[in-house]
């Protein structure tokens, strides 16, 4: 009879020979999911013997991952700051770097009673929803947006399972600002602190296995892959209030771009902050002052 070590092993040799990257660590989630333990219990038990009946599910996520499933969605959840998100192929997976993002927001951002936060192109809702619930003494208003109507579901999914307080809106970036129904409940606006993680890679670039496994609309930006972002910081100007902190996450080679593309439409402020690894990914900078819309006046006027 196998022992959890001998599967762990063997396990983790087959995923290293199809190319999936971290093998150890997805054969270690794979065994704490199948028997229901955590990695704490899986160290003191590595002598223990693994029945047919523990194998065979243990097979069969195994054949996956070494397909390139994301491990997020064989396991159906994932961890992002300190908490369980609920994670499959409605939406992106949650990245490490988003993860950073949100810190950089947290340590940033101007806090005050009522502030309003949006996160734009939500997905699985994780920025939204832990800036309501780190924020949460503040009574922040949170609105998340994204064109996905799947997307949205999975959001308010976590949202319920959290108990965070967020208003969802299904959006085509800034659609949902200008309802084409006279009944429609328009978004509020004014916001303090506004997050995108959008659309960056640019069309026709070759990605990793497993993000083939991520929705298209929430992966390719346009031929340099900004096109979804530029609009997205010109669209927004008139929904922010003054000296609002932005932040949005792009590609390695796309800060600069970005900040230009901002400097150009009168943030100020603009510069691009870099990962835990050295990266430069994360444009930053405050909005303006909002232009004013003028009322029409007539040619009697």
């Amino acid at each position: 009879m196998k022992t959890i070590q001998d599967v762990l092993t063997t396990g983790t040799t087959y995923l290293e020979s199809r190319g999936i990257e971290g093998a150890r660590h997805s054969m270690q989630s794979l065994l704490v999911h199948v028997l229901g333990k955590n990695k704490t219990w899986l160290y003191l038990h590595y002598d223990d013997p693994l029945t047919e009946q523990q194998l065979i599910p243990l097979r069969e996520l195994l054949r996956e991952r070494g397909k390139g499933v994301p491990l997020q969605h064989l396991l159906g959840s994932t961890e992002f700051y300190r908490r369980e998100f609920r994670t499959d192929a409605r939406a992106l997976i949650p990245r490490p770097e988003t993860e950073e993002l949100v810190e950089l927001a947290l340590s940033m951002a101007s806090r005050q009673e009522g502030m309003r936060v949006l996160d734009m192109g939500c997905g699985s809702g994780i920025i939204g929803i832990t800036l309501a619930l780190e924020l949460a003494k503040y009574q922040p208003e949170v609105v998340m947006a994204d064109i996905s109507e799947p997307a949205l579901s999975l959001t308010l999914e976590n949202a319920t399972a959290l108990a965070a307080r967020v208003k969802t809106y299904r959006s085509d970036l800034f659609s949902a600002w200008q309802p084409a129904e006279d009944n429609a409940v328009v978004p509020p606006s004014g916001f303090n602190l506004v997050l995108a993680n959008l659309p960056y890679v640019p069309d026709g670039e070759q990605v990793a296995t497993e993000v083939t496994y991520d929705p298209t609309t929430a992966l390719y930006g346009g031929p340099d892959g900004l096109d979804v972002v530029r609009r997205f910081l010109k669209d927004a100007l008139p929904h922010m209030a003054e000296g609002c902190l932005v932040l949005l996450e792009v590609g390695h080679d796309q800060g600069s771009a970005t900040c230009a593309a901002m400097a150009e439409l009168g943030y100020t402020g603009t510069r691009v902050l870099s990962d835990m690894s050295g990266k430069a990914r994360f444009p930053m900078g405050y909005a303006p002052a909002p232009v004013a819309t003028q009322p029409a006046t007539s040619a009697d006027e």
